[in-house]
C-alpha cells in the first residue's frame, strides 16, 4: 500500500514522504495512530502542507525529548522480585517492566522499545539501563532490582560489606601464610641445629677418631695391672 506520512517515522520515513509499505503495517499500525494517510490524490496535493507541519512537529518532539531527557537522567528505579537464595530471580525484570517503572516513578510515560535493555534482568543488583528517546537524545537510568523482603539501600550496603570482608579474608590468609612460612622456616633452623649437636656425640660413640676405643684399651690395662699386683701380695703373704 502506498501512504503518505502525516509524521516521522524513525527509521521509516519522515513526514510528507511518499512511501510503499505493506498492507498490515499500514492498516494495524501506521493509519490508526495517524502517522500515515493512504495516497489518494487529495492527500497527495497535501504533501506541502504536511511536510511543512511535519517540520514543526519535528522541532517540537525535539524539545519536548530533551526536555524529557533530563527528567528522566539518573533516575533510580527500585523493582522489587522473588529471588533465591544465590540472588537468582524467579523470573526476570523486562523492558516493558522498566518502562512501567518509569512511568509510576516520574509520570512520563514512554515505549518499551526505546527501553534498551538487550537482554532481560534475571540477578539482584544494580543496573545502568539507556532509554533512547529519540534519534539524538538519550537518557540513562538506575535499576536497582532487589529481592523481596529486603530494602534495596540495605541490598547495596551489604553488597559492599560482602566485597570489604572477602578482601580483609584475602589479607588475612596472606598474613597467615607468613606466619606458617616463618614457623616452617624456624623448624627446619632447629632441626639442623639439633642434627649439628648430634653428630659429635655418634662420632665418639662409633669411635670414627678412635678415642673410643683407646680409652676401653686403658681402662683393660689398669684392671689387669691391679689384679698382678693383687696376686704378688698373696704370694708374699
Amino acid at each position: 500500500m502506498k501512504v503518505v506520512f502525516l509524521e516521522d517515522v524513525e527509521g521509516v520515513a519522515l513526514g510528507g514522504d511518499i512511501k510503499e509499505v505493506k498492507n498490515g503495517f499500514a492498516r494495524n499500525y501506521l493509519i490508526p495512530k495517524y502517522l500515515a494517510a493512504p495516497a489518494t490524490h487529495n492527500n497527495i496535493q497535501r504533501i506541502a502542507k504536511l511536510s511543512k507541519t511535519a517540520d514543526v512537529n519535528r522541532i517540537q518532539q525535539l524539545d519536548d525529548m530533551k526536555e524529557l531527557a533530563k527528567a528522566l537522567d539518573g533516575t533510580q528505579l527500585n523493582i522489587e522480585m522473588r529471588a533465591g537464595a544465590n540472588n537468582r530471580l524467579y523470573g526476570s525484570v523486562t523492558g516493558t517492566m522498566v518502562a512501567d517503572a518509569v512511568a509510576e516513578e516520574t509520570g512520563h510515560s514512554i515505549e518499551r522499545r526505546i527501553v534498551q535493555l538487550d537482554n532481560p534482568i534475571r540477578d539482584v543488583g544494580k543496573y545502568q539501563v539507556p532509554i533512547r528517546l529519540h534519534a539524538e537524545v538519550s537518557a540513562t537510568i538506575t535499576v536497582v532490582v532487589y529481592a523481596t523482603g529486603t530494602d534495596p539501600l540495605a541490598e547495596e550496603e551489604d553488597g559492599t560489606e560482602n566485597i570489604l570482608q572477602e578482601g580483609d579474608l584475602s589479607v588475612a590468609v596472606d598474613a597467615q601464610a607468613v606466619v606458617d612460612s616463618s614457623q616452617s622456616n624456624e623448624s627446619v633452623r632447629e632441626s639442623d641445629s639439633m642434627e649439628s649437636s648430634i653428630e659429635p656425640a655418634e662420632e665418639v660413640a662409633s669411635g670414627t677418631d678412635g678415642s673410643s676405643e683407646d680409652l676401653v684399651s686403658e681402662a683393660s690395662e689398669e684392671r689387669v695391672v691391679v689384679e698382678l699386683d693383687k696376686d704378688s701380695d698373696k704370694d708374699e703373704n
